[in-house]
Order: C-alpha cells, then sequence, then structure tokens
C-alpha cells in the first residue's frame, strides 16, 4: 500500500503548492436565517435528528408516487413521435397561455403514457416533502434572500443550505467530506482535471516528464463526462491515459502491470448506465491493494438505489472504505438537480481550488439544496422503495427470462431503424421508451433502454412485456457478456 501513501503525499504536496502560490481556494458560507438553523462545516456537522423528524416519510406507496410514471404529451408531439418527424419541442408551448388568442393551434388533447425511460429510480420526483422542502425557503425566505444564488460557491453561492447537504452526503458515502457540483457532469469533470493538476502542480511550473505525469486507467464504457475530463487532462499535458476492455480485470491487470508510472487511478461507472452492469467492485478492490492506484466510481446510477441505506454500489459490495472519491448526481434516484464529490478534505481543497467546471460555474439555487437535503434524508429513511424496485428487478426476470442484474434494462436491437420502429411500437401501446442511437452508443448496438422505478407496479410490468413481447422475441434473445441482444 505503499503507493496509496504515496496519494496522501502527492496530494499535500499539491496543496503546499497551491498555497506558496496563493491559489488554494475557500468556500466562505452565507448564513441564511430561516431553517434550517443548524450549521455547517467543522462545527456544524452533521444535520440534526429534530430538523430530519421534521420530514414527512412514508412505509408504501402512496397515490402522489403514480405521478413520477405517468406521463403525458400533447397529441401533436404524440403524432411526430409515431411518424419519427424532428421536433424542436415547440408544440408543447400553449399559445392562449401566452395571451396569443389568434392561435388555433394550442394542443388541448394528450396521450397519457407509463414512463419506462427515467433516472428517477426511487419516484421521488413527486414526493410532497421534497417538493415542499423547496417551496418553505421560497415562500419563507424568498422574500428576504431572493432565489439565488448570487454566484459561484467561491465567491459568494456557498450557504448553510449547501453546507447541510454536503455533509449530509458525506455521511450517506462513509466519506469524511463532500464537494458540491451544478451537476454530475461538471463533478466528474472537475475531479479528472484536478486528477492532471497533480502532476502539473509537482512539476512545478514545468510540463511534466512522461513518468511524472497520472496514469489513468478507464473503462471503455464510462460515461461522457469522465471521457471528457480525462481528455481535458490529456490535453493540458498532464496524464496517461490507458482504457481498458469493459469491466475486464485481466486486461486492467495486465495494463497496470506493464506501467511503470508511480501515479496511478483507475476510474469507472459503479453502475453503467446504457447497460446496467455492475462494475467488478470485488476485483477492483483486489487490484488496488496489489498496485496501490486511487480508485474512483461514479456512482451516479447506484446512488439511493443500492446498498441497505442506499449507500449505494460500494455499499451493496462493502468496500465503501476502499473507493477513494465518490462522484454521484441528484438528478437520478435523489428526484432533484445537481452532482457531488464524496471524498477526504483534502481531496475537496484540492478540487475546489482546480476543478474549473466546479470553480467557473454558479452554485445550486438554494430552493434545489433545500429539496435535495429532503431528498437524501427521504430516500435512506423510505427504505420499502429500494425493496419495492428490487422487487420489480425480479418481476421482469419472471416474466421475460432475461437475466437481467439491475433497473436499467438494455435491450439491444442493432440498427437504428429498428430501434426506432420498435420504440413507436411501443409508444402506440402507451410506454414512453426512447430508442438509444449513436453517439450515445456505438453504430449497430441501438437499444431499447429500459429502466425500471420503484413506481411502477407488476401489473404495469407486466402490460409492458406484453407489448414487449409484440416486438421482440424473447425465447431469440441471447446474452453476451453484460448486454442482452433482441432479435425482432
Amino acid at each position: 500500500m505503499e503507493v496509496l501513501n504515496s496519494w496522501d503525499q502527492w496530494v499535500e504536496e499539491s496543496l503546499s503548492k497551491l498555497e506558496a502560490l496563493q491559489l488554494l481556494r475557500s468556500l466562505r458560507p452565507i448564513y441564511l436565517r430561516n431553517e434550517p438553523q443548524n450549521p455547517i462545516g467543522d462545527e456544524y456537522q452533521k444535520a440534526s435528528k429534530p430538523i430530519e423528524d421534521d420530514f414527512e416519510v412514508f412505509d408504501k406507496m402512496q397515490p402522489f408516487d403514480r405521478s413520477s410514471v405517468e406521463v403525458e404529451i400533447s397529441e401533436p408531439t404524440f403524432l411526430k413521435w409515431v411518424h419519427e418527424v424532428t421536433s424542436s419541442g415547440d408544440e408543447a408551448v400553449c399559445r392562449d397561455d401566452l395571451g396569443d388568442h389568434k392561435s388555433e393551434s394550442c394542443p388541448r388533447r394528450f396521450k397519457k403514457l407509463l414512463l419506462f425511460s427515467g433516472n428517477d429510480y426511487l419516484g421521488l420526483s413527486s414526493h410532497p416533502t421534497i417538493g415542499k422542502a423547496a417551496a418553505k425557503f421560497q415562500n419563507q425566505a424568498a422574500q428576504e434572500h431572493g432565489m439565488g444564488p448570487r454566484g459561484s460557491a467561491l465567491i459568494c453561492g456557498y450557504t448553510n443550505y449547501h453546507g447541510m447537504l454536503e455533509s449530509c452526503l458525506a455521511d450517506l458515502k462513509k466519506k469524511e467530506d463532500c464537494l458540491l457540483c451544478p451537476t454530475g457532469f461538471a463533478a466528474n469533470m472537475a475531479t479528472m482535471v484536478t486528477l492532471g493538476n497533480v502532476s502539473s502542480l509537482l512539476a512545478s511550473g514545468r510540463k511534466p516528464l512522461q513518468h511524472e505525469r497520472v496514469a489513468i486507467f478507464s473503462d471503455a464504457l464510462n460515461h461522457a463526462s469522465i471521457i471528457d475530463g480525462i481528455r481535458l487532462a490529456e490535453r493540458q499535458g498532464s496524464v496517461e491515459v490507458f482504457i481498458y476492455r469493459h469491466c475486464n480485470m485481466t486486461h486492467l491487470n495486465a495494463l497496470l502491470s506493464s506501467c511503470t508510472m508511480r501515479k496511478k487511478v483507475v476510474v469507472t461507472d459503479s453502475l453503467f448506465s446504457m447497460d446496467g452492469d455492475f462494475a467488478p467492485m470485488i476485483e477492483l478492490v483486489k487490484l488496488r491493494k496489489k498496485y496501490g492506484f486511487l480508485l474512483v466510481i461514479d456512482d451516479a446510477h447506484g446512488t439511493f438505489v443500492c446498498g441497505k441505506s442506499g449507500g449505494g454500489v460500494a455499499e451493496e459490495f462493502n468496500c465503501e472504505k476502499d473507493v477513494d472519491i465518490c462522484i454521484g448526481t441528484l438528478s437520478k434516484a435523489a428526484g432533484c438537480h445537481g452532482g457531488f464529490i464524496a471524498c477526504s478534505k483534502k481531496w475537496k481543497q484540492l478540487i475546489q481550488s482546480r476543478g474549473r467546471s466546479f470553480i467557473f460555474s454558479t452554485a445550486s439555487p438554494v430552493p434545489i439544496a433545500s429539496a435535495a437535503h429532503a431528498a437524501v434524508i427521504v430516500a435512506r429513511k423510505e427504505t420499502w422503495r429500494r425493496r419495492e424496485i428490487w422487487d420489480r428487478v425480479r418481476d421482469f426476470r419472471a416474466l421475460t427470462g432475461i437475466p437481467i442484474s439491475s433497473p436499467i434494462i438494455s435491450l439491444i436491437i442493432g440498427s437504428e431503424d429498428k430501434a426506432l420502429e420498435a420504440s413507436r411500437h411501443l409508444l402506440r401501446s402507451g410506454f414512453h421508451v426512447t430508442a438509444i442511437r449513436p453517439p450515445t452508443v456505438p453504430p449497430n448496438s441501438c437499444r431499447l433502454r429500459v429502466t425500471l422505478c420503484a413506481t411502477h407496479t407488476r401489473d404495469d410490468l407486466k402490460r409492458l412485456t406484453a407489448a414487449l413481447s409484440r416486438c421482440i422475441n424473447f425465447q431469440d434473445i441471447s446474452i453476451n457478456g453484460s448486454n442482452v441482444y433482441a432479435r425482432m
């Protein structure tokens, strides 16, 4: 574990360099004197139990939960989709609502659809407690403080509401600290760029030599935000990039063993968004102990869904201590908006000082931070939602015979035309399931990406699988690694 200890040293040295250059940045929270009353930072720590008790939670599905999966689209939108007519979304704007009484095209008829293509895995986007948390701030504090934020987090956009959310997320991820970012995309970008900055800072003003750079080992199917962050760091000449075959630990081991660079990082999605398979966490932990690399995971699709308390994929595989940096989002299972980086205090200080996508972005609006804080608490307390979503995974397996392993179901059709045809068939059957095409996925791997939610019922899945069976032959489905190849 000598190299892992070296990472601590390299981070400390990087912080010292920044301090000497007067480039070390600090968060100076503005305190908004409305609830919550408990503070933040070292003297504030975790949200107090009395405040958590203020949030109303439920022990089973409520009528309001269905609005997270029952949606409506206007008839013009429906017709354009069915006939694959390009749309900029302008048919959603009702001219009468804008005072244009001469318009005759205002849609008044709507099609009801059952949503099977979202990322709101727990159905929290329609939870009244979370909505009330945002509305409470707006009603009580907006007149005095405005909607906020006033600027970027490093200038004047960081408040006690942001601090409480960070503390709650750090506790969820079993990490020392947490840094909020405007989006999950920005969180990954900031992390990758900061990793490269370690070698740049230690090179003391000159371009790092090859052996001084950071070696980043990235899964071939990592999210675009990881890829773009690595590309930016690579263009700055601070990293060397090694792409290993998807979830192939033999290939990763070979790359690691032949790499002579000391500063090694392995970055991977924990639950892959377009394929629905898990990173081999146990094998990654074994390799981490062997090679001493820094392990970074993007837990966007695992946070709140996996683990007994919703801590994510690392909690599910009991390896939270082996993950050095955990990146996540609040726009999926939390049903809100924003991203975060759970890490040590030193890593947080380094990222907030060098992560460009964090530094140069406006902080999240305070009502959003307030709602997200409520979502973290609700997601942790309403454990029935995790039970329900994994029950739906088992239901889908039983109804189709397809051995899926997560709420993300990737039915690979192949050609773009066939995928669009299948999506239109489901649309006519009353289901919102979009065809996923390049550049999101490689050519000739177009697919239906079906996602399950805690607020779906078994009857919903019976109807969906019946509709799917009319355009896909389940008996002819073949399994290739993590992907499900469907023959139409």
